[in-house]
C-alpha cells in the first residue's frame, strides 16, 4: 500500500546550508497494514521456520557450543556490512589472546559486537526490559575501543548526522534533528512495550528495525544495533528461546533491495513491501540456520567415529576434541588449561588429529603452533565471503 509519507520533513540549518530532515510518524503505521494473501502467506512461512529454528536445541548435542560459534559468525557478518575486514578465524585467534598479526581495529569491533549482544541478553535474563537505557548500555559496549570509541559510545547524538553524501545538503537520507530524538525514541519504546495496542512479535521486530534505523539516534553503530534489536525482541518475547536468528547475511547479500525497501517506507509509506522482504529474510535465514546445525552435527559425528577408531589413542583424542567443540581454534596451552592431559600427550594428540585431517595447523611454525577445527569453521563460514 502506498501512503503519502510515513512521517514529516523539517528544515534544518547546518554547516552553512539548509536541508530537509525526516521525522518518522509514530508506530504502528496508519492506515493499518494491508495483509494481502502474499504477505500473509509469507509471514506464515516465516513463523513456521522460526518454530523449526527454536526447536534446534533438540538436534544439537550441545546448544551452547553452537551458540558460541553462531553468535561469532553473526558478529563478523554484521561488522562486514559496516566495512570491517575481520574474518571468523581472525576473531577466534583474537580471543585466544596469544596471537599477534590479526587486524586489531577490525577484530576488536567484531569482538565488541559479541560482548554487546551477550550483555543485552544477560540484562534481559535479569528481568531488564528492552528500553532506551538498555540500548545505550549495549551501544556503549558495541563502540568501546577500536574506531568507535570516539563516537560517543552509549550516548545519543548531540549533532546532526546523515546517510550518504558528504553533508546533509547532498545526503541520501537525513535522520531527525537532535531536538526530535527524545520524542521519537519515547514513542518507539512505548510501541515495543505494547502500550496502546499489542503487536505480534515478528511484525513488531520488522517495524521497530525500520523505525530505529530511520531515527538513527547514535553517531555510529546504528546499523549493528538495529540488527541486534531484531534478535533481542524475538528472544524477549519468547519467539526464540536462544538468540539464533541473525539477518545480517540476508541483508548483506540483498543489500540493494534492503536500502530500497527502507527508502520506500520513508518516501511513500510502503510498509507492506518492507514486511514482505523481512518475512522472506526471516524464513530463509531460519531455514539456513537449521541446515547449518545439521551439517555441523554430521561433521561432528563423522569425526567422532574417526577418533573412536584410533585404538589406544581414542581417549586422549576425545578429550582434545571436546575442547575443540568449545573453541575450534586452540593452542597446546589452551588444551592444557582445559584438560588434565600432560603437555607431551597434548602435543602428540594435536599432531595425530592433524594427520587425520580433523585439525589444520595455521602458523607453519615449530613452536607456538595454532590448530583450527577447519571443517567446522568452514561450515559456519559459508556466506561470509560474499560481497
Amino acid at each position: 500500500m502506498k501512503r503519502d509519507t510515513s512521517g514529516k520533513y523539517v528544515t534544518i540549518s547546518t554547516v552553512g546550508e539548509t536541508a530537509k530532515a525526516f521525522v518518522p510518524a509514530q508506530l504502528p503505521p496508519r492506515p493499518d497494514i494491508e495483509w494481502l494473501p502474499e504477505l500473509r502467506q509469507q509471514f506464515e512461512k516465516a513463523h513456521l521456520a522460526l518454530g523449526r529454528l527454536d526447536s534446534i536445541s533438540s538436534l544439537l548435542p550441545d546448544t551452547d557450543i553452537f551458540l558460541y560459534m553462531y553468535v561469532r559468525k553473526e558478529a563478523v557478518l554484521s561488522s562486514m556490512i559496516e566495512g570491517t575486514q575481520s574474518s571468523l578465524s581472525d576473531l577466534l585467534l583474537f580471543e585466544l589472546a596469544e596471537q599477534p598479526g590479526v587486524p586489531v581495529d577490525d577484530v576488536e569491533e567484531v569482538s565488541n559486537y559479541v560482548a554487546a549482544l551477550e550483555h543485552g541478553l544477560r540484562r534481559m535474563n535479569e528481568g531488564f526490559p528492552i528500553s532506551l537505557r538498555l540500548l545505550k548500555e549495549v551501544h556503549a559496549i558495541l563502540l568501546s575501543g577500536g574506531r568507535g570509541s570516539t563516537k560517543q559510545p552509549g550516548e545519543l547524538r548531540k549533532s546532526q548526522n546523515w546517510i550518504g553524501g558528504t553533508r546533509p545538503g547532498n545526503a541520501i537520507f537525513v535522520p531527525p534533528p537532535v531536538n526530535e530524538l527524545a520524542a521519537a525514541l519515547s514513542a518507539l519504546e512505548k510501541f515495543i512495550h505494547d502500550q496502546g495496542q499489542v503487536t505480534p512479535t515478528l511484525l513488531k521486530a520488522a517495524l521497530v528495525h525500520v523505525q530505529f534505523e530511520t531515527i538513527h539516534p547514535f553517531l555510529d553503530g546504528n546499523g549493528r544495533l538495529g540488527r541486534l534489536l531484531i534478535t533481542l525482541i524475538l528472544v524477549s518475547e519468547n519467539i526464540l528461546e536462544q538468540p539464533l536468528l541473525y539477518l545480517s547475511l540476508y541483508f548483506k547479500t540483498h543489500r540493494q533491495e534492503y536500502y530500497e525497501r527502507l527508502n520506500q517506507v520513508r518516501l511513500n509509506g510502503d510498509w507492506e513491501a518492507w514486511l514482505l522482504y523481512f518475512a522472506e529474510a526471516t524464513e530463509q535465514t531460519a531455514n539456513d540456520a537449521v541446515e547449518t546445525a545439521r551439517q555441523l552435527i554430521a561433521q561432528s559425528e563423522q569425526d567422532v567415529t574417526i577418533i573412536q577408531n584410533q585404538g589406544r589413542y581414542a581417549g586422549t583424542l576425545s578429550q582434545i576434541y571436546q575442547v575443540l567443540l568449545q573453541r575450534p581454534v586452540v593452542t597446546a596451552a589452551w588444551v592444557k588449561t582445559n584438560t588434565d592431559l600432560a603437555p607431551a600427550t597434548i602435543q602428540s594428540g594435536l599432531k595425530k588429529l592433524e594427520k587425520l585431517n580433523i585439525l589444520q595447523e595455521l602458523t607453519g611454525k615449530q613452536r607456538d603452533r595454532v590448530y583450527a577445527y577447519a571443517n567446522y569453521i568452514s561450515i559456519l563460514n559459508r556466506g561470509n565471503e560474499l560481497p
